[in-house]
């Protein structure tokens, strides 16, 4: 385990060395070494956020001055998160809870504008494409780079796609797209470079929800593909 500073209110704790060696288990790993900082409650901290390998810990300068006066605050964070982790169990990752989460798309041509491209580097049909893209079991790494994007491991290597040359400046929301080894959703109209085979209706992040994201790190997420008008039949 690392911890090295980020900036003068954060800090990054690195839980695993090679995330691509086993996904799962560093996923697990990460997610149990959250859960244990969750349970501790360290006194200042103000955000854990999950990442591939790492625990990023958002924390308040002042608390932690209040917290320990006559102590150099990263120096006393580290010494409590070190205490925190000590205390996870042998299988602690193996432990750990998810939930499954069903995601309605459609994969209609009007939301697809790239699924001929991913066919074509997949040398596959277009139907096939789809097939495998939704029949594939996925899992929620982490989320990101605006609020909601959850990126998911678990894509058929046969579908994995270089990211567009030229990104869009708006991509919609609920947009189902690859990016690579990878899939993800974009939660709300924003700019992204992934290549978009379809669209879900459902609203991914909602500020008057609680909590405001569907999907959190290590969630597993099942695909369906709906029609056209199911799709225009969801609340929107």
């Amino acid at each position: 385990m690392e911890i090295v500073p980020l900036g003068d209110s954060a800090l990054i704790v690195r839980v695993v060395d090679d995330f691509a060696r086993n996904p799962e288990a560093s996923l697990n790993a990460v997610l149990a070494a959250l859960r244990s900082l969750e349970a501790a409650a360290i006194p200042g901290v103000t955000e854990l956020a999950p990442a591939y390998s790492t625990v990023g810990i958002f924390f308040d300068v002042a608390g932690i001055a209040r917290a320990a006066p006559e102590q150099e605050p990263f120096d006393w964070l580290s010494a409590k998160i070190e205490s925190a982790l000590k205390v996870r169990s042998a299988g602690s990752e193996k432990g750990v809870k998810t939930q499954l989460i069903e995601i309605p798309v459609c994969y209609d041509r009007e939301f697809a504008p790239d699924i001929g491209d991913v066919a074509r580097v997949a040398g596959l049909a277009e139907a096939e494409v789809i097939h495998r893209h939704s029949s594939a079991a996925y899992r929620v790494n982490c989320v990101g780079f605006i609020a909601g994007f959850p990126f998911l491991s678990g894509l058929p290597s046969e579908l994995a796609t270089p990211r567009r040359a030229a990104p869009r400046k708006d991509v919609p929301a609920g947009s189902v797209a690859i990016g690579g080894a990878q899939t993800g959703i974009y939660p709300r109209n924003s700019p992204g470079g992934w290549n978009v085979i379809g669209r879900t209706p459902l609203r991914l992040f909602d500020v008057q929800r609680e909590p405001p994201t569907i999907l959190r790190a290590g969630d597993r997420v099942r695909f369906r593909e709906i029609s056209r008008e199911e799709f225009g039949g969801f609340p929107q």
